[in-house]
């Protein structure tokens, strides 16, 4: 703290990206339906009983966003 306060230096908190939720998202189904935002390669689903295998692959970086599914109806 004593170097933030000595350098003048400023804290800020950012909440959700600090973004427009009303205009982030239509933006972002935008990009995704045309191709430029690639979330299906950044999610990947597991089963619960696979929940270490989707901790270990989200540690080594095989997938950004792991989902664990709870409900065996799901999908």
């Amino acid at each position: 703290m004593i170097d933030l306060l000595s350098a003048s230096k400023c804290l800020t908190g950012v909440i959700e990206g600090d973004s427009v939720p009303q205009e982030f998202i239509p933006e972002m189904v935008d990009l995704y339906r045309s191709g430029k935002f690639l979330l299906d390669k950044m999610v990947k689903f597991y089963q619960s009983e696979e929940i270490n295998e989707a901790i270990k692959d989200s540690v080594k970086g095989n997938t950004i966003k792991p989902i664990i599914v709870f409900d065996e109806e799901y999908k």
